[in-house]
């Protein structure tokens, strides 16, 4: 059975420590596009714990119409944090400081030659979603109990996430970077995704 992950200051508390505990694979980009996207974790109404998930905007060159975690390109002589940081006020409206960042995960390198760096973000309060029309579809609010769900984690054909209330399947990159964050920062347990391999429409 999953756990509620009511929004506390105990579950920030248990992330930062597992996070801190962590030692992420920070990689060189050379050759790469480098992005960096975040695990943003806020409430919904009911005070249960969720992340921030995108439906990219179908009319991209890239991944039109492929879920994803807020974030984007990193900027010559910009950190990946402060690209995560931007990228997600861009995206989504969110206005973040440096301090909603609780840590972060291994970089992941992609199919389609990107480097993604992903931090785990924390956003205190009650805060409004507005997706960028340039960009994102749609943003939506998932249940951390939704990804830690005994059934959501599916090995075949590929890993891939079963989110019940999009009525969807997410697929690496954004489930791997999804798995490693419910493995290591919820549960405090050291796992590893460089190998996990991603569906072939999201090698382009």
């Amino acid at each position: 059975m999953a756990a509620d992950f009511a929004f506390s200051a105990d579950l920030r508390t248990r992330i930062t420590g597992n996070l801190a505990s962590f030692q992420p694979r920070l990689l060189g980009a050379d050759g790469l596009r480098h992005a960096a996207v975040g695990v943003v974790l806020l409430p919904d109404v009911g005070d249960r714990t969720c992340f921030v998930l995108t439906r990219r905007q179908p009319t991209l060159r890239r991944h039109a119409g492929q879920w994803a975690l807020p974030g984007g390109r990193r900027e010559p002589g910009e950190t990946s944090e402060a690209a995560a940081l931007r990228e997600i006020h861009e995206e989504i409206s969110l206005d973040l400081r440096p301090e909603a960042v609780l840590g972060r995960l291994d970089d992941f390198v992609t199919r389609s030659g990107h480097l993604i760096s992903p931090f785990v973000l924390w956003v205190s309060g009650q805060a409004a979603l507005a997706a960028s029309p340039d960009e994102v579809e749609a943003a939506f609010r998932v249940p951390l109990s939704e990804l830690d769900h005994p059934e959501a984690l599916r090995l075949r054909p590929l890993l891939h996430f079963v989110i019940p209330s999009l009525e969807t399947t997410v697929h690496a990159p954004t489930a791997a970077i999804l798995y490693q964050f419910r493995e290591v920062a919820l549960h405090g347990r050291e796992v590893r995704v460089a190998d996990v391999e991603q569906p072939f429409f999201t090698w382009h």
